[in-house]
């Protein structure tokens, strides 16, 4: 039979995707890419027809499979899997490079631009050939031979590296686990984690409780059990992942991964002529210069830290005055916060559960976007997915398909922790004229179902889902034809944030809650007195929760701004002082969280980690004007999806920003959303 990955089916058929096939598959269209290419480039007089589009379809066909080998290997990762993803990965690193890097191909397009025919193509068109343009450039297509396989060879290494750290995180998460046969060490810990722990014996065969550390597993007992020695070792094992300390020490130790990765970057950056790799990293987003970011990050940081350090030392009061805690370590502030919460607010995650069922949460969360955005989504049961717990849906407006989605909510071994959007098809009207709707992979890792109960999210759990999807109707949603600038494509990264955070939201108000939180046994609404506690718990510690994405921000910002190849920074080294600086709560000195910072040393968020904040304050501001139309306010709801999720990557950020919102965002709407200001709702 054919490959299954080199078909033009609409969805991917994984019941046919073998291992076999990938490295096979990537081989055929890179080759067949490079024969059409080279044809392309000779072009004197090229046009939007016979140079752009052709390229797209080269770049789709190549997006297309590899979507889905990457996306197999991050859900379903497995020995061979993993060996036949780092093959391909190095032909694409290789592939990519050479690409950016054609000279011949950079004229022709240089050639497009510079034509009578570019004045006449659309919006996005143009932008697709000035991003196009702008790659190249940042790519090293202008440098001498000697410096082109220099950069060349510092992708290939960097490409390699980063997959490295990654799965050194994934090895250093799923290797540990502890076994405990009395219930009694752990005590405090929610009924709904314990049958958790329970599932995760058996799957283990053993008897008792299995504590790992995903999520799922990891958070209840750093938040509820009783058992301090436990929530020490267990957060011991936790921040110490892939490094020189704690239980599996040495292993999997990613510090001199993270320094050849920082060298690597520092150099490329350098061959570019940038100072360093922040500068680099922002050629492609909305913060014009290393200085501004720097200045919005300390900015919030003075504003918020007042509020951290009250709060940091309401927390010690109460451990102490009620638990006679003197020194309260880091694993202690999750469990002391919490029942401080709980004194404070009578409310914590483990009293909502019941009202978040999965079955209940999701058909609310699409009721959400139907509402807001004019459109319809439905389960497609029999479409063919990789494993049980994925199922696939057709968003459609009037009857008319929109785009497709798979929804994989649950943890399981072999995937990757955390939660993502990821693009499996790109929406584009291709060479035949036909439009290819978008397609997402929406990625979770909640707790599955136990013991045919279904599984109950806590209310962090539920935002991490609008989340995700926020991002998926971005990717989905949008109304441009043109590749490299539809959906996600070409969004500044600084902004790609900005409809996840803003549907989040959606999660904290009383009309919206309606449709996403019933009793799993009874059907019965969320109480009123449960609903206030939860709004009014809502900016329970947000100083703190402020301040320590900041440190994450200045940390990933400074650590590239600052790097010098004479004295390399030490990750390590930035972080202590970043914390010192800004953070109220003190690390143990075995803490290594630079070690599993995935983001930044095995993401797209390197020297761009303050894009959360960055894309937040958009959010906020964008969400102002709901509160002050009404949350379901059909116009609000007409003028986001039309000048934000509709255009994709095919204006600036800013632009499109100031359409919806009349003016530039203003960083005051975040602080009062986070109660950080005195005028907070």
């Amino acid at each position: 039979m054919n490959n299954p990955l080199l078909t033009d089916d609409l969805l991917p058929r994984f019941d046919h995707v073998r291992t076999e096939h990938m490295e096979p598959a990537i081989d055929q269209i890179l080759s067949e890419n490079r024969m059409k290419i080279s044809q392309l480039a000779q072009q004197d007089d090229p046009t939007w027809e016979t140079l752009a589009q052709p390229m797209q379809a080269t770049e789709d066909r190549l997006e297309r499979a590899w979507s889905v080998i990457s996306h197999l290997n991050g859900v379903m990762n497995s020995d061979d899997l993993r060996k036949v993803y780092k093959n391909c990965l190095e032909k694409l690193t290789e592939y990519s490079t050479e690409l950016s890097q054609n000279a011949e191909l950079c004229e022709a397009y240089k050639k497009l631009a510079a034509s009578d025919e570019y004045k006449a193509l659309s919006e996005a068109q143009r932008k697709s050939v000035d991003n196009t343009l702008r790659d190249f450039h940042l790519g090293g297509v202008d440098l001498p031979q000697e410096k082109k396989e220099q950069y060349a060879n510092l992708s290939m290494e960097l490409s390699e590296l980063s997959n490295r750290f990654s799965d050194n995180v994934l090895d250093a998460t799923q290797h540990w686990f502890k076994h405990i046969t009395n219930v009694e060490e752990l005590a405090g810990v929610p009924e709904s984690a314990l049958d958790g722990a329970k599932q995760a014996a058996k799957q283990k065969d053993l008897d008792g409780y299995v504590i790992t550390l995903d999520f799922p597993s990891f958070y209840p007992v750093m938040t509820y059990c009783d058992n301090r020695g436990l929530r020490r070792e267990v957060y011991e094992a936790f921040v110490t992942r892939a490094s020189d300390m704690g239980p599996d020490a040495g292993t999997w130790d990613n510090t001199p991964v993270m320094s050849e990765i920082l060298k690597r970057r520092h150099a490329m950056a350098q061959l570019l002529g940038f100072n360093n790799y922040a500068e680099r990293s922002l050629a492609t987003k909305m913060a014009r210069s290393v200085d501004e970011v720097l200045d919005f990050l300390n900015q919030l940081a003075a504003k918020s830290k007042p509020m951290a350090e009250q709060e940091f030392a309401d927390l010690k009061a109460f451990a102490k005055d009620t638990h006679g805690v003197d020194d309260l370590q880091a694993w202690d502030i999750g469990y002391y916060s919490e029942k401080l919460r709980q004194e404070r607010y009578d409310i914590s995650p483990e009293t909502l559960r019941p009202w978040f069922p999965v079955n209940k949460v999701v058909p609310g969360l699409f009721a959400v976007a139907e509402k807001l955005f004019d459109v319809q989504i439905e389960a497609k049961p029999d479409v063919e997915t990789w494993h049980p717990d994925a199922t696939a849906y057709c968003i459609s407006r009037n009857g008319e398909p929109l785009a497709w989605f798979y929804l994989d909510l649950y943890a399981r071994q072999g995937k990757r922790g955390g939660a993502w959007m990821a693009d499996c098809r790109v929406r584009w009207r291709n060479l035949r004229g036909q439009l290819q709707l978008p397609v997402a992979f929406l990625t979770c890792n909640f707790t599955p179902p136990v013991n045919g109960k279904p599984s109950l999210l806590t209310h962090d759990e539920v935002t991490t889902l609008f989340h995700e999807f926020g991002h998926g109707l971005h990717h989905m949603l949008t109304q441009v034809d043109v590749l490299d600038v539809s959906g996600i494509n070409g969004v500044a990264w600084d902004a790609v944030e900005l409809p996840s955070q803003f549907l989040e939201n959606w999660c904290w108000n009383p009309d919206s809650l309606a449709l996403i939180a019933s009793h799993h046994e009874t059907g019965e609404p969320l109480p009123e007195d449960l609903l206030r506690k939860l709004l009014a718990a809502k900016n329970f510690q947000s100083g703190m929760a402020m301040v320590r994405q900041l440190e994450f921000s200045l940390f990933d910002f400074r650590l590239h701004a600052e790097f010098s190849p004479e004295a390399p920074t030490n990750p390590l080294d930035m972080h202590r002082k970043v914390r010192s600086e800004i953070a109220v709560v003190e690390a143990p000195s075995f803490n290594r969280f630079p070690n599993s910072f995935s983001h930044i040393f095995a993401g797209g968020y390197a020297a761009g980690y303050y894009s959360y904040k960055w894309a937040e304050v958009l959010a906020a501001d964008a969400f102002s004007l709901f509160e002050e139309r009404g949350i379901f306010d059909p116009g609000t709801g007409k003028a986001f999806l039309q000048n934000i999720l509709e255009k994709g990557g095919s204006q600036e950020p800013m632009e499109l920003f100031k359409a919806f919102r009349g003016r530039e965002p203003q960083v005051d709407a975040l602080l009062k959303q986070s109660g950080i200001t005195d005028d907070a709702a």
